[in-house]
């Protein structure tokens, strides 16, 4: 049954309210341009889409460093078939991609690499599929449309669980765009571990002795400032203050090299008693607002049964290795191409921006 009322507009601004519908196609069509950066000289396409594809790969070089094989630039030919005859042909509409490579061959001459001979040429590496104007592509004659699929952002994440006896556990996951995750939890003992690509668990101060903090003093200096405290006989109510303080450093006998009380020890009245006994008159200690803060690393340290950088090496060695005897340099090789590697292990500009949110971080990390 048709109406034959009419529409009276009450609105206070008058205009026309047709809105011209855009191309919604121009997402697709555009970003695939941006992907590829054809219209672009070489010399002056940005490092993203195609072109970040090649130098994220390049260059690639031998374990000598003898040889290398080094991007110059890509270049897209023009396609043999239009959209129609791939149809008809039940072809892919393509166009072939060459890339533009240059070969090093190194040599060693008075205990110095110099280039003995560069090779640069034109490789053709297969055909690329394009996009049509209608933001499909034409595979086999059939047309197909790119699906965004979901996967997990690159950043940090923490999370938390509560425990039978109703202690808060906290963890926090790593999650780099192209590498090894890490993640980091504690137990209800308040001891923090680590485990790389989800192996095997590790106190975490194994992993910083193996990065180089290798005592308990380098570890805890990165988590608290230190400051020298005045003793005195130990009677007085300012020594009686300092009980349960921690020790920053080892206090070491000068007359006869013992050591008298150990890097993350806790100070009692009994210990600066025995220390004025032995004339020392300053002592450095951890300045810590919350007691509750110190305990998990305290705790780890005490846990870590490791003796230092090479041990620690070791073990994550044989964490990621298990059966191959370790060896250091070994060990240490695959610690850094396993974190500090761009080419294994990037966080990606998502990733980077996402960890300094979390951390609260202005600067990049």
């Amino acid at each position: 049954m048709k109406s034959n009322g009419s529409r009276r507009s009450y609105s206070k601004i008058e205009e026309k309210w047709d809105v011209e519908i855009p191309n919604l196609l121009d997402v697709q069509l555009q970003s695939f341009r941006n992907f590829l950066q054809n219209d672009v000289p070489p010399e002056q396409r940005k490092n993203e889409g195609l072109q970040e594809v090649f130098t994220s790969v390049f260059p690639i070089s031998d374990t000598r460093e003898m040889f290398s094989l080094e991007f110059v630039a890509f270049a897209i030919g023009d396609p043999k078939y239009s959209v129609e005859e791939c149809q008809e042909r039940d072809l892919t509409f393509s166009a072939p991609l060459k890339c533009t490579l240059r070969l090093r061959i190194r040599e060693v001459e008075d205990g110095q690499k110099r280039d003995k001979e560069i090779i640069e040429q034109e490789v053709y590496l297969g055909e690329l599929p394009l996009i049509t104007s209608k933001g499909t592509f034409l595979i086999n004659g059939a047309e197909r449309v790119i699906v965004s699929q979901l996967h997990r952002s690159p950043g940090v994440f923490f999370d938390e669980a509560i425990h039978p006896n109703g202690k808060k556990l906290f963890s926090a996951r790593i999650i780099p765009y192209r590498g090894s995750w890490v993640e980091f939890s504690l137990d209800v003992n308040d001891i923090m571990y680590v485990h790389i690509d989800r192996k095997r668990k590790l106190p975490v101060t194994i992993l910083l002795k193996a990065l180089g903090y290798t005592n308990a003093k380098d570890i805890l200096d990165l988590f608290y400032a230190t400051e020298a405290i005045e003793l005195g006989s130990g009677r007085s109510q300012k020594d009686l203050a300092l009980e349960g303080r921690i020790v920053a450093e080892d206090v070491v006998d000068t007359e006869t090299g013992e050591i008298l009380i150990e890097t993350n020890d806790d100070l009692t009245v009994d210990r600066i008693k025995d220390l004025a006994k032995a004339g020392i008159k300053e002592i450095k200690l951890f300045k810590i607002a919350l007691q509750d803060e110190a305990d998990v690393i305290r705790n780890t340290l005490k846990k870590d049964s490791s003796t230092g950088e090479e041990d620690a090496l070791s073990r994550i060695y044989n964490l990621l290795r298990p059966g191959e005897p370790p060896r250091s340099e070994t060990a240490r090789d695959i610690l850094n191409r396993l974190f500090f590697n761009p080419k294994r292990y990037d966080l990606a500009k998502v990733g980077r921006y996402k960890l300094n949110q979390k951390l609260n971080h202005e600067k990049l990390l």
